[in-house]
This record gives C-alpha cells, structure tokens and sequence, in this order.
C-alpha cells in the first residue's frame, strides 16, 4: 500500500517507539516523508534493528535510549532530536506500563510508576517538546479505550492514568490552540503486541466484548496516528478518538 508523502520536511519524536504500536508508528511516519527520532529502554536490539532498516532504506531514524520515568532522560530526547534534525514538529506519547492486580495487592510502587509513565511523562515532554513546536505542531497521546470501560477486576489503576490524558489533552488544546499547535488523545482497544498477543489465554474474552471479534493491528493505530500528525486534520484537538473494534460500544 502506498501511503500519501504529506509528512515531508517535517520531523517527529515518539516516545516509546521500538515494539509493538509504537514502532509501526515510526515507520508509517517515515513512510510518510518525516524524519523520525524514537525514545526506547530496555528493547535496545530492536530499536537498533528499526533504525537501521529504515536508514538503509533511505529514510531517516534515531533510536534514543531514554527512561520515560526520568524527566532529564526525556527532555534530552527532545534535545537531541532537534539537534540531530533541526526541530520538531510532531511528537507522539506512546509509552506506558500495564500493572493489574486485585486493589489489597496493588502496590504502591507500581502505582507511582504507572503515573510516571502513563501520565507525567507525557506532560514533561509534551511541555518540552512544545517550545520548539511552530504553527502547525501536533502532539498525539495514545491513551487507552479502557479510560471509558474497564471490564475486568485489578485494572483500576490502568484505567485511572487512562482518563487522566482525557483531561490533560483537553486542557491543553486551551493553551497550544492559540499557537496552531493540536493535541489529541488515541485510544487503542485491543491490539496484537507482545505485552497483549491475540493469541494469549486473556484473548477470548476481551474479544467476546468486543462487536468486531479480532483483535486491532499495530499498523492500524498507526494509520489513525499519521492522519492526527498530517495536515488534513489542522482542525481536530482536545479529542479523544477511539479505535477498540468496538470494545466500548
């Protein structure tokens, strides 16, 4: 499938960008015409094999390493990536942890770990990455349809950094509207990665909740991420757009 080149001269930066959603999103990017810098932890054999396929097949990548619980961590991502490409246009918040467990077994380290990932990551480099950001800037969290049903017992917590992006994005469409900058929130239903495979034991039934009966694919939230990131889409922000087959209806 050929996709439409309308990213070019425009340079991105996913958080969490080696596996899973958030690679597919590097590489529709890419696909796209922008020059994409990508944020990875642990996956470091994977974010590596991103960057050089898509170098060796002409286009342009940067794998950074960056823990998104550390605030320095990910603002030197930004840094780097508007030093290695000369600016930022795009930046696409797509890490985040998954801790479920009955609430008198809830830690409280899991707890504060999900909010320093899920949610005040995306405030540290959403703020950073905006005092680059010129007239036509777009910032992209992938949020979670569970922000609006979370149908299973010990996903409370999940569900509440979730919502939170709800609110943050809204609020801040109010202070990047006036800069041309959008914001929008994507929230993913199930989706075939390693941390959720569709083939796993839990598949069956979060697909018995859904009205389409298959699980989403990577490349699938990609496409609605690089409509969010393009130019047609200028007069969309403060949204929350879901994509879960369903799983909400």
């Amino acid at each position: 499938m050929t996709h439409p080149t309308n990213l070019i001269g425009k340079t991105a930066l996913v958080q969490g960008g080696s596996r899973g959603i958030g690679a597919a999103i590097v590489k529709r990017l890419v696909e796209q015409g922008a020059s994409v810098a990508f944020t990875f932890v642990s996956s470091e054999a994977k974010a590596q094999e991103l960057q050089d396929s898509i170098t060796a097949a002409g286009g342009k990548a940067l794998a950074i390493k960056a823990d998104s619980a550390n605030a320095e961590d990910i603002r030197g991502a930004v840094a780097k990536t508007v030093e290695t490409f000369g600016g930022l246009d795009i930046l696409v918040n797509n890490a985040g942890v998954l801790a479920i467990a009955p609430l008198e077994e809830f830690t409280l380290e899991d707890f504060d770990r999900t909010l320093a990932i899920n949610v005040r990551s995306v405030f540290i480099v959403s703020q950073e990455a905006a005092r680059h950001m010129k007239e036509g800037g777009r910032i992209i969290n992938i949020g979670s349809t569970n922000a609006d049903r979370m149908p299973f017992a010990g996903g409370g917590v999940y569900a509440m950094s979730k919502s939170a992006l709800v609110g943050l994005t809204k609020g801040l469409a109010r202070d990047l509207g006036p800069r041309g900058i959008t914001i929008n929130n994507v929230q993913p239903g199930p989706v075939d990665t390693d941390m959720n495979p569709a083939d796993s034991d839990f598949a069956d039934t979060l697909m018995g909740l859904m009205a389409i009966p298959r699980y989403g694919k990577s490349e699938e939230i990609a496409a609605m991420v690089a409509y969010l990131a393009g130019p047609e889409a200028g007069y969309v922000t403060g949204a929350s757009l879901t994509i879960d087959g369903g799983f909400g209806a």
